[in-house]
């Protein structure tokens, strides 16, 4: 890699992460959590944050991540509803804090695991709530007589997003290595779109039906295959463009118009292309 690009992408990196602290912190009041029920034992939980599942058992609660701290009581107040048990575990699917901003409140009570790449960007960025428990490639949990997993499988989104798959049920949650709407790559943390789609190839290998995305409704296998193969189209798309020595602009208008990404130029999307653009010229 050139000092020049080395310098372009550091640059573009510090935008990106200033782009989330931005909207991590936003106090606006939240709007009211839903809940969804997807099978007899498992939830959604959807609204401001990322999607919390509740995987209900005889021996306590396991939920896939818990959204920002201000959502914490009505997290556990949906929980209380459909189960008298108390949360035991909590899975984050990877650091940002619309995923983990509950871990504080949890941390008391519950068991706090992530890969040990999320939960050093956690470190990193100075953010409370950290867990106790992290993995490398793998891991398990069982409670009550249900088992949940948690596996990496490489960058995307960032560079540790876990997978979270419940075997009974045939249903993962993929935090926001899938999202029904525009990708961010966290280059912050370690994203890339270059791994992104190989990553994703690693997880369709899975049996499974039904898809909890990071983001947005819930969804079968195929919105997954569909979302990866134009995942894959935008990279090959803007790739050539960058190859071909258009300027950012025309980047973004390829993004924004042919591939539907949100215009927001404040967005986390937009304040993301200029490392995009730096690591497909690599």
């Amino acid at each position: 890699m050139t000092k020049t690009l080395l310098v372009r992408l550091s640059a573009a990196v510090l935008a990106s992460f200033g782009a989330w602290m931005a909207y991590t912190q936003n106090p606006q009041t939240p709007p009211e959590l839903k809940l969804e029920k997807i099978t007899d034992d498992l939830y959604n939980i959807s609204g401001d944050g990322g999607n919390v599942a509740a995987y209900l058992t005889n021996d306590g609660v396991i939920i896939i991540d818990d959204k920002f701290e201000r959502d914490h009581a009505d997290i556990v107040a949906k929980v209380k509803s459909i189960s008298d048990k108390p949360i035991k575990y909590v899975l984050n699917t990877h650091q940002h804090g619309d995923h983990t901003g509950g871990n504080e409140k949890l941390l008391g009570s519950a068991e706090i695991i992530a890969h040990k790449n999320a939960r050093a960007n956690m470190v990193q960025g100075k953010m409370p709530g950290l867990p106790r428990v992290s993995f490398t490639d793998e891991t398990e949990v069982f409670l009550g007589g249900k088992e949940v997993r948690a596996h990496y499988f490489g960058r995307g989104h960032t560079n540790g997003d876990a997978v979270i798959h419940f075997p009974a049920l045939r249903v993962i949650h993929t935090g926001d290595l899938f999202v029904t709407g525009t990708p961010f790559i966290d280059y912050s943390a370690g994203g890339s779109a270059v791994e992104w789609t190989r990553t994703l190839d690693e997880v369709l290998k899975w049996d499974f039906d039904t898809v909890i995305p990071g983001h947005g409704a819930i969804s079968k296998r195929e919105d997954l295959v569909k979302w990866r193969n134009g995942f894959e189209a935008m990279r090959n798309r803007i790739t050539s463009m960058v190859r071909e020595g258009k300027i950012k602009d025309d980047v973004v208008k390829t993004l924004t118009g042919e591939f539907g990404w949100n215009a927001n130029p404040n967005g986390l999307a937009m304040r993301s292309v200029d490392a995009l653009i730096a690591e497909l010229k690599r």
